[in-house]
């Protein structure tokens, strides 16, 4: 997620009945094919048969998380080879994207019979997220000898400039997610994995460290992982605690240092635990892996921001990680922020940037091109893959 800055003025909070930016997408062309070719339009309205049978609000709980854990579930057994419905190939992220939409768009909607105020919508609402999310189906097997591996993705995001977008982030945690892996020093490991929204209120109220807080002290290691730049992967050595203004999914911006709880003690940098030379030195796949040392920041008595290619100064302010100062840099700074105020200084963490998805030559214009193509396909394909050496090195080498 590396952006540029923009500033916009945040769009009223919506009301009940009223869909967001991100759901009245879903009226495109675009959306509605990936989901029919997915095999996942039927999600939505099967969803709202169920809420019309409730007759309660804990029949409706039950409800939501029923199917919001089962759209989680097909999605990572599409993602995995099993269950295969529609003709898009198996790595892509952008069902379970659309589809959970169509559900949320479903449920603001929804008139009970019952008497269900803005608060009991607002909580059906984030179990919907979290279960369909993966978040609270983080469960590792018991037992000694196997490392423990929590991996992050995102959501597809700057829909506006091209609605057809994925991100290879979120189709590796769908792929990766309950698998095992042999590491490179031979040994076993099992991952776990999440996948985050595109937007900065979802992060100002905890989403982050509410989804990794239990799970830190007793995992080997956890990466999050988003899009990045163009041919290339980076290990963001630096993350910083800015927020850079580019709109998020809802088209809301916020320039602000990173809002976190206790903000007496937060600190204006934290530093990834990865084993970066390890992982920069391994032959992992196509795409280069670079060490990412670069931040910008405003100097200990300066005026102005500075870009540092080795890394921030003491004293100074940050203005960008080297993840930039968009929702990459945010979770990465959450996710080792709150591993060093568990007391896990030991813990190896951090941030995996992942090359830009790029359709085919010739697929490039958003109105005339398709949703997908070969190309596209095998550049997804081999992101993955090689997000997977990756953690098996980082695995191996911590």
């Amino acid at each position: 997620m590396i952006t540029a800055t923009l500033t916009l003025g945040a769009p009223p909070a919506t009301a009940a009945g009223a869909v967001t930016v991100e759901e009245a997408r879903l009226d495109r062309a675009v959306p509605q094919e990936i989901l029919r070719r997915g095999g996942f339009a039927s999600v939505a309205p099967e969803f709202a048969r169920a809420l019309a049978g409730a007759e309660s609000y804990g029949e409706a709980e039950r409800a939501v998380a029923r199917h919001g854990e089962r759209l989680w579930r097909d999605a990572v057994d599409r993602a995995q080879g099993r269950r295969v419905r529609g003709d898009l190939s198996v790595d892509d992220d952008r069902p379970l994207y659309w589809a959970r939409l169509a559900m949320t768009r479903e449920l603001r909607s929804w008139k009970p019979e019952f008497t269900l105020g803005e608060e009991g919508r607002a909580r059906l609402l984030d179990r919907l997220e979290r279960s369909s999310r993966g978040q609270d189906a983080i469960r590792f097997p018991a037992g000694k000898g196997v490392k423990q591996i929590l991996l992050t993705g995102f959501d597809p995001f700057t829909l506006d400039r091209d609605v057809r977008i994925s991100n290879p982030s979120g189709a590796t945690a769908l792929a990766l997610d309950g698998t095992w892996i042999r590491t490179a020093d031979g040994g076993l490991a099992r991952i776990e994995t999440a996948v985050f929204p595109v937007r900065w209120q979802d992060f100002a109220d905890g989403t982050v460290e509410r989804t990794l807080r239990g799970h830190l002290p007793r995992v080997d290691l956890f990466t999050t992982v988003s899009q990045g730049r163009i041919g290339r992967f980076d290990i963001e050595r630096f993350n910083g605690a800015w927020r850079g203004g580019f709109p998020d999914n809802e088209n809301v911006s916020r320039t602000e240092t990173v809002p976190v709880d206790d903000p007496a003690t937060r600190p204006q940098w934290t530093a990834t635990t990865l084993p970066y030379a390890s992982i920069v030195a391994a032959d992992t796949g196509r795409f280069p892996v670079r060490d990412n040392t670069a931040v910008t920041e405003i100097p200990a008595g300066g005026a102005g921001p500075v870009d540092r290619p080795a890394g921030p100064t003491p004293g100074s302010t940050a203005r960008a990680g080297g993840g930039g100062n968009y929702l990459s840099n945010e979770i990465a700074y959450r996710a080792t922020l709150l591993r060093d105020r568990l007391g896990l200084p030991g813990l190896p963490g951090g941030h995996v940037h992942t090359p830009v998805l790029e359709f085919g030559a010739g697929n490039t214009d958003p109105a005339s091109g398709t949703v997908t193509d070969p190309e596209f396909v095998r550049n997804r394909l081999d992101i993955i893959a090689q997000v997977r050496a990756i953690v098996a090195v980082a695995a191996a080498n911590s």
